[in-house]
């Protein structure tokens, strides 16, 4: 992914999210409650598609960071690939 493309922690993601840059946000599996309500009731409000898959250790190891909670797919092309690939998943 070339860089720019993907956000990752809860406050990149958040900002992605309120300017209408994020296209898709993962959250993992393993997230804290209280991350996942966040970011579900963020997602709903500025209608950003998401879905819940992996845990913190594969997000982060798909971007080439640590443990990461929370990602958005800031590029549109990526995130609808994603999207029909996990399309089961998504909410």
């Amino acid at each position: 992914m070339k860089a720019g493309k993907v956000a990752s922690g809860e406050f990149q993601v958040e900002e992605a999210i309120k300017n209408y840059k994020a296209y898709l946000v993962i959250l993992a599996e393993d997230a804290s409650g209280g991350t996942k309500k966040k970011f579900m009731n963020s997602c709903k409000y500025y209608e950003v598609p998401f879905i819940q898959a992996y845990d913190k250790e594969t997000l982060g190891s798909a971007i080439g960071k640590k443990q990461r909670a929370v990602i958005a797919i800031l590029d549109e092309g990526f995130a609808n690939k994603l999207s029909k690939n996990l399309e089961s998943e998504v909410i």
